[in-house]
């Protein structure tokens, strides 16, 4: 009996993206043969070779990945990030591989187009304005609803959300967010969204979409009130502490939004609130969770997510089995800003009763910088227990041993 051949599988991932190891070693596991392109000073090699894109040309990037696929077809292209979205998308109409559509493309990395395509389809969206470039008009604040929440167009992670009470809040936050983007971003749309506050519990839902076909691998809970006035994540607990209906409710409100938005393929990544109201869709994008979240859901599927998603591309099965009990993942929130010193009470934190494992990626001399402005987290605590609750309250004791010492960031002048 002959052997398949070996599918072959892109990968974009920008230069030093946390998350291509994880997919190196999923591939590996499913016997994909992976190919990584990347921008970066050299080629990732890696095991199977890689390819360096040009930084400065997209046609450049597209004529590679195609002479690439001209010596091995590739049978889906992914991507690790928002920023290699727009690229993926053009590649994929370039060889003719299954992708999402345009709208669904610009909804995955423009918070403003998402707005709008949901308000021109009809779906349950809050009212919201975008400011570009420039002061706003002192007519623009009378106009707004308070509260209302104001974000950068490009950064993720709730980084530069910002809520706002009054008039006054929402200047400042303006100022503070075009400082941030100009900080990190210069070279980007500056543009700010402003949108009415949407009150209600959040959640957020991992899924892959296969020819259209949607399947959700999680569901997860935040428990911590997401109430502002900044909205840095922290613990996520699945299953939720939802009822049966509610689950069904937020399937089918997904699929109809997936639809929608022209949503056809790869993996999918949902931010919801649920209301009085209804359910409103914060976020829908094509790329998985950031962090390492997603190791929850190897916890509770006995697949990571990685292998999910390349298993979904070459149109695998997933020998998925799932867990008893409930999982979590804490972010470990940033105490305060400062430069580290010292992290105590790792050990004790890992001896907490439904603690899985707890890993603190903050060095010595390494600035800590709180939301809105963010930096990357700490470390991720990660927990096991008969239900939600059990889990949500392991995360707690073992942050609660953890104690950041921390030094002023303190500006040196050099004469």
């Amino acid at each position: 009996m002959s052997r398949l051949p070996q599918p072959r599988v892109l990968l974009l991932a920008p230069d030093r993206s946390y998350r291509t190891a994880s997919y190196i070693r999923a591939a590996d596991d499913l016997d994909i043969h992976l190919t990584v392109a990347s921008w970066g000073r050299a080629p990732l090699t890696l095991k199977s070779g890689g390819i360096r894109l040009d930084p400065n040309s997209i046609e450049s990037a597209l004529d590679q990945v195609q002479q690439a696929a001209a010596r091995g077809p590739f049978s889906a292209v992914l991507t690790t990030d928002d920023a290699t979205v727009g690229l993926a998308s053009e590649i994929c109409e370039r060889l003719q591989l299954p992708s999402n559509g345009p709208r669904a493309r610009d909804a995955s990395i423009n918070k403003s187009d998402f707005r709008k395509f949901c308000r021109e389809q009809g779906l349950a969206t809050p009212a919201f304005s975008v400011i570009s470039d420039g002061e706003p008009s002192s007519r623009f604040y009378e106009t707004v609803s308070y509260p209302c929440v104001a974000k950068p167009l490009s950064l993720s992670a709730s980084r530069g959300v910002i809520r706002c009470e009054t008039k006054s809040d929402l200047s400042k936050a303006i100022t503070r967010i075009r400082r941030l983007l100009a900080q990190e971003k210069p070279n980007v749309d500056q543009s700010i969204l402003v949108e009415d506050y949407l009150d209600g519990r959040e959640y957020s839902v991992e899924a892959i979409l296969r020819d259209g076909s949607l399947t959700i691998i999680a569901i997860f809970e935040k428990p911590d009130p997401m109430t502002g006035p900044f909205f840095e994540e922290t613990i996520y607990v699945t299953p939720p502490r939802l009822c049966p209906e509610t689950v069904l409710t937020i399937e089918r409100e997904l699929v109809k939004i997936t639809a929608a938005l022209d949503f056809r393929e790869g993996p999918l990544h949902a931010e919801i609130r649920i209301s009085d109201n209804g359910i409103f869709f914060i976020e829908v994008a094509s790329r998985t969770i950031g962090g390492r979240c997603g190791k929850v859901v190897e916890f509770l599927t006995g697949a990571s997510l990685e292998i999910w998603v390349l298993a979904n591309a070459v149109r695998r099965p997933i020998k998925a089995k799932r867990a008893h009990g409930a999982f979590g993942v804490m972010m470990i929130p940033v105490p305060e800003a400062g430069v580290l010193r010292r992290v105590e009470g790792i050990s004790n934190a890992r001896k907490v009763n439904g603690v899985v494992s707890v890993e603190v990626d903050v060095r010595e001399g390494q600035k800590l910088i709180p939301w809105p402005e963010g930096g990357p987290y700490p470390g991720f605590i990660f927990s096991r227990g008969t239900d939600a609750g059990e889990a949500e309250r392991a995360l707690r004791a073992a942050h609660k041993e953890l104690v950041f010492v921390t030094a002023p960031d303190l500006a040196v002048e050099v004469m």
